[in-house]
């Protein structure tokens, strides 16, 4: 093995240049070279590839985006688009590839794999958390700390004005980024894909707290919620409540932006190393995951296969503490 490619996939994650990096440096440290494509599969059917070294990726484990860019790719999806992407890494001369992202990003890079034999190795990059095999993704660390910081500053103005704020943050299908910014926040409410509930209920919970001295509230909506988002939801408790003069914020991409903790910094510096030396030593097919604080080798597979479980003790949890 002499060259390696390495791209960035999907929606952009905090960590992801961090991963990057490592790439680079460790494959520098075993002798290879890094070629990498520029926006994700779209880069790898058009060609457009460069040359990484260690001077490369100097000053950008604290930098947030990817400096590799990311693009969707529907091209990709058909053969044709596949066999012009490897074509395209065999003409330069690349013996293996890293990709970073979610586990549409892992579907394209097992395809290369079964159809061309590529070898290939995943890195979980996205904010969601959202990915089988892995306890934590790059990115999501980073991403709950934006919106507790958000759901900090919302509470200022909400107690300043007596007042009900309904927070949207993102994690598509999965809650995890609302459950843990939510108990971290110290939110009254937290509503998630995975436990559906009612609008009648929350809004008994709601009384309940006001009951008990609670002058505002902050409800935590994820978006891939039961309701479509925190804008309906809103709506539908001052539609049937008293609780008429409420407020939305969705926080949005700011949750995918930013410097990375320290937390992803870590973590993408050793799964990036951990795919290096997986690819040398001839696996493919494979996505670095960590469990516990063991980083293992999982089928990529697993990504969709084995979706990360929601823990519904921590709903449990935050219910208890929102008396």
């Amino acid at each position: 093995m002499k060259r390696i490619g390495l791209l960035t996939s999907g929606g952009d994650a905090p960590g992801m240049n961090a991963a990057i990096r490592a790439v680079v440096r460790a494959a520098t440290c075993h002798g290879l070279e890094v070629m990498g494509i520029e926006r994700g599969y779209k880069g790898m059917i058009e060609g457009t590839a460069r040359l990484l070294g260690p001077r490369d990726v100097s000053g950008i484990i604290s930098r947030g985006g990817t400096i590799l860019y990311t693009a969707r790719c529907h091209r990709f999806m058909e053969r044709a688009g596949r066999e012009q992407a490897a074509a395209n890494l065999k003409q330069w001369g690349i013996d293996g590839l890293v990709v970073i992202g979610g586990d549409g990003s892992y579907q394209g890079a097992e395809k290369l794999h079964n159809e061309f034999g590529i070898r290939c190795i995943g890195l979980p990059g996205t904010i969601d958390n959202d990915i089988g095999g892995t306890d934590y993704t790059i990115g999501f660390d980073t991403a709950i700390n934006t919106a507790m910081e958000a759901i900090d500053r919302i509470r200022d103005t909400a107690h300043s004005h007596d007042r009900i704020f309904f927070v949207e943050v993102m994690g598509r299908r999965s809650g995890y980024v609302a459950m843990i910014s939510g108990i971290a926040g110290g939110a009254e409410d937290i509503l998630l894909p995975e436990a559906e509930t009612t609008v009648e209920a929350l809004i008994e919970r709601l009384r309940d707290g006001q009951q008990l001295g609670k002058k505002s509230s902050i409800i935590i909506v994820a978006e891939g919620c039961q309701y479509g988002g925190a804008m309906v939801l809103a709506k539908r408790v001052s539609d049937q409540s008293e609780y008429k003069d409420n407020r939305v914020t969705v926080i949005g991409h700011l949750q995918r932006g930013g410097s990375p903790t320290a937390f992803d910094r870590v973590l993408a510096s050793r799964m990036g190393v951990h795919a290096v030396e997986a690819l040398l030593a001839g696996e493919s097919g494979k996505m670095v995951g960590v469990s516990g604080q063991q980083l293992q080798l999982r089928p990529l597979s697993d990504a969709w296969e084995q979706r990360t479980r929601f823990d519904m003790e921590l709903l449990r949890v935050a219910h208890v503490l929102s008396v």
